[in-house]
């Protein structure tokens, strides 16, 4: 039998599975809701549920039995952190060489097939990762949202609940900001609003859900939104350099890439490479690979070998 590999991006809003051959070859796929977090008495029980689905849904389509299957290679990146999910997903997946990393990693090694450069993730929450040609690693940002995630979504729902809050109180812009955010949390003021997002009914997925409200403002005309949104771009590029630092010698040329839906905004992306391209003379290239692809090259790394990436992009 052929040798099986398998990768899987646990994140914030979803959990995504690839089942691939020693050739490269991609032989099934699933996908599952999030399973970023273990804390919560439910915790467990949701990761172990979200794992064996996506999991169970990638087997079905390899044609693979998913109680009888073991992996030559395993490599999971969880958003999160791995620390607090190692244990459980060894109880859930046999596999001779099992790798659970963060998300950053596998982010970093879809980007780049693998190579060297520096990757920011902006989501919910936002960092940056680097590796250098000798394989040393660097990251800035990632300290979540109390104390960082510049530019991440729920950053810029964050920022603009700010502005709505200023002007409310007679000392900001006025911006269309108010009325949108306003009926989107059905509260009839920004301190309500405020008020509503300290509940647990709008846990910081859900806050961070309302991001594309700024976007819509921003593209028709409001001054804030747009400039919330530039702030973002500029924001997630000091991480991208300060990794960049981290590793390379001044005058030499990093790649950069991105990765995450604040990058959907074409705003956010146009400010982010302005700023690198001003700062570094390094170029920002689109992801070569996900994230989810990523994991399942890292578990290729991990076995030794390197598989024609081409059949990752056809299959």
């Amino acid at each position: 039998m052929a040798r099986l590999y398998l990768g899987v991006d646990g994140g914030q809003s979803s959990t995504t599975a690839l089942i691939g051959d020693d050739s490269g070859r991609v032989l099934g796929t699933g996908s599952a809701g999030p399973c970023n977090h273990v804390g919560a008495a439910e915790g467990p029980a949701k990761l172990r549920r979200t794992i064996m689905e996506c999991l169970g849904l990638a087997c079905a389509q390899a044609g693979l039995g998913v109680d009888r299957i073991e992996f030559d290679a395993a490599c999971f990146g969880m958003s999160g952190g791995p620390a607090d999910k190692e244990r459980l997903i060894s109880e859930l997946v046999r596999a001779k060489r099992l790798v659970v990393t963060d998300d950053a990693e596998i982010a970093l090694s879809g980007a780049f097939a693998g190579g060297p450069g520096v990757v920011t993730i902006a989501g919910t929450g936002s960092i940056s990762l680097g590796r250098d040609e000798l394989g040393r690693r660097a990251r800035a940002g990632g300290w979540g949202y109390i104390f960082g995630d510049e530019g991440g979504a729920f950053d810029i729902v964050r920022q603009a609940l700010r502005a709505v809050l200023r002007f409310e109180e007679g000392w900001g812009e006025n911006s269309d900001l108010k009325h949108s955010l306003l009926q989107a949390v059905g509260a009839a003021n920004a301190n309500a609003a405020l008020h509503a997002f300290y509940t647990a009914d709008w846990p910081r997925s859900r806050v961070a859900a309302l991001a594309p409200l700024v976007e819509n403002a921003a593209t028709n005309g409001d001054a804030v939104a747009g400039q919330i949104l530039e702030g973002a771009g500029q924001n997630l590029a000091k991480f991208a350099l300060s990794a960049m630092k981290q590793l390379w010698l001044p005058g030499t040329e990093a790649r950069f890439s991105y990765i995450g839906g604040v990058f959907r905004s074409s705003r956010v992306l146009a400010s982010f490479r302005a700023a690198i391209m001003s700062q570094s003379g390094g170029g920002v290239l689109a992801p070569r690979f996900g994230a989810a692809e990523g994991a399942l090259l890292e578990a290729y790394r991990g076995s030794g070998i390197s598989p024609s990436l081409d059949k990752l992009l056809t299959s």
